[in-house]
């Protein structure tokens, strides 16, 4: 896997999710926020959603809400989630590295790895992946 060291439009896009996820915290609720840059520069938002039955994680609701909006284009995604008082990256879960895998096989993912924050490519994450492309 290639490490790549992140630049300032990564350090932009963690501080969007770090934003979205301290206007909406709530415990036990929305506790990871997301954000996704797409190739038309804007970037767009999300937060996890718990309920009892099914609670889809903050990445899928940002890639969801860029599709939305028309974006076809992933560039980047970053996940972040509440720990006291600090926001770290944190590496999204299977499901997620699939919806990745599915969507935007090359986008560029920040991740956590040792010590630093650094962005890998999303099929990367999920070597030998499943795909119905």
């Amino acid at each position: 896997m290639q490490y790549i060291d992140i630049d300032m439009d990564d350090k932009k896009l963690i501080d969007e999710a770090i934003a979205v996820i301290k206007r909406n915290y709530a415990e036990s609720r929305h506790t990871v926020g997301a954000a996704v840059l797409c190739a038309s520069g804007k970037i767009y938002t999300g937060v996890n959603i718990e309920s009892c039955g099914y609670g889809p994680c903050a990445e899928p609701i940002a890639i969801g809400a860029a599709i939305s909006q028309g974006e076809r284009e992933i560039v980047s995604i970053v996940g972040v989630v509440v720990r006291g008082n600090s926001f770290p990256v944190e590496s999204p879960c299977g499901n997620c590295r699939q919806l990745l895998f599915d969507y935007a096989p090359d986008c560029m993912v920040i991740i956590p790895h040792h010590d630093r924050v650094v962005k890998v490519r999303a099929r990367e994450l999920i070597p030998d992946a499943f795909s119905n492309f």
